[in-house]
């Protein structure tokens, strides 16, 4: 457990904090004046490795050398210039830290960080923090790593979770909720959305697929795998020829003789991949957020039809089930970029022609 405290007067700025893995979803924008709820939850913290905020640099003023040596080996849309290890907490657990009103950025809404940290420390001004509250985007503190440090507090910190406990504890993420345009409150008729996190985890684990795919096409099963990925999968490869074949697997699974690929959990509080006993040497992990993967496996039971008459002796009233989304899945585009970009094999003409055409199949309506 730790508390973040000013670099400058060492006045204490957080609750006591668990570390997790940063979500795949952290810096996504969804939808178009959507509310999101908040991105952490409460009582972690998790840190951005990659530099984040201003100064940005456009991709034209960039070597590329420059760029392969931070890990990025395709092009993006700019780069950061800013310092690295940002740290992400929930609203919440932000303490003695004062809003600087001015510093809203480019927010149409609420405050967007645009502008470098728009909180500073209660007790000596120092910014410090970035509220980010604006639509469509996730609500979160990023406190600047610049301008806090980490101190260890007493308390017990039992460590992660094992998958065994995950499986009896976790919580899945359901493929998809009521948002509420931002500002206005929930109401029952609000419209059904895709999950937010569910596009971005599927844009994460898209690139990853594309890897393991070696140019060929991908079967994957049916059911909710193939609402995620099947249209993109069979949009963005060749269709004809011999397929390889992607199973769901992890803790508790059965194994899947045959598959060349797995989709499998990644740990939600250090962030490890799930693997397999004795994997082959051929077969390919393709990560998911512990929470998708979950719904995947256990899908929430959908009634055929409505009940009807009076409840029989014995059983409980529920509450209903998640009504179902009837628009077309689509996989977040901006996180699947962000992750293939990433991808040492994306230098591979093959693939690096797949990121370059991106965009025209987007315009083209393909995707």
């Amino acid at each position: 457990m730790f508390v973040f405290v000013c670099v400058r007067c060492g006045f204490e700025l957080t609750a006591p904090l668990s570390r997790v893995a940063l979500p795949a979803h952290a810096r996504q924008k969804y939808g178009n004046g959507l509310q999101l709820p908040v991105l952490m939850e409460s009582g972690t913290f998790a840190v951005e490795l990659e530099p984040w905020g201003p100064p940005w640099r456009r991709w034209g003023e960039i070597d590329p050398d420059e760029a392969a040596a931070r890990g990025i080996y395709a092009p993006v849309h700019a780069l950061s210039d800013g310092v690295s290890g940002a740290v992400v907490i929930a609203p919440g657990d932000i303490r003695g830290a004062v809003l600087i009103p001015e510093k809203r950025g480019g927010a149409c809404c609420g405050f967007d960080g645009g502008d470098g940290p728009n909180m500073a420390c209660a007790a000596c001004g120092l910014p410090m923090a970035s509220r980010i509250d604006d639509c469509s985007l996730w609500q979160a503190v990023w406190l600047a790593p610049d301008a806090v440090r980490r101190l260890p507090v007493e308390g017990a910190d039992a460590g992660p979770l094992s998958w065994a406990d995950l499986l009896t504890e976790g919580d899945g993420v359901p493929p998809s909720e009521p948002i509420a345009p931002w500002g206005e409150p929930f109401r029952a008729g609000d419209r059904w959305h895709w999950s937010p996190q569910w596009a971005a985890a599927a844009g994460q684990a898209l690139a990853h697929l594309l890897v393991a795919s070696n140019g060929r096409a991908v079967a994957v099963p049916d059911g909710l795998t193939a609402r995620m990925f099947r249209h993109s999968l069979d949009t963005l490869l060749p269709t004809g020829g011999p397929r390889r074949r992607a199973a769901v697997a992890g803790p508790g699974q059965p194994a899947h003789e045959g598959a060349d690929i797995l989709l499998v959990p990644s740990h939600p509080q250090t962030g490890k991949t799930w693997t397999p006993a004795a994997p082959a040497a051929s077969v390919s992990l393709v990560p998911l957020p512990f929470g998708v993967w979950l719904r995947l496996v256990f899908p929430e039971p959908q009634l055929p039809a409505p009940a009807s008459g009076p409840i029989p002796d014995g059983v409980l009233r529920d509450d209903p089930p998640t009504p179902n989304v009837h628009d077309v899945f689509r996989v977040d585009w901006g996180v699947f970029q962000h992750t293939l970009a990433r991808l040492p094999t994306v230098r591979t003409p093959w693939l690096r022609k797949i990121h370059d055409s991106l965009t025209q199949h987007k315009q083209l309506g393909l995707l």
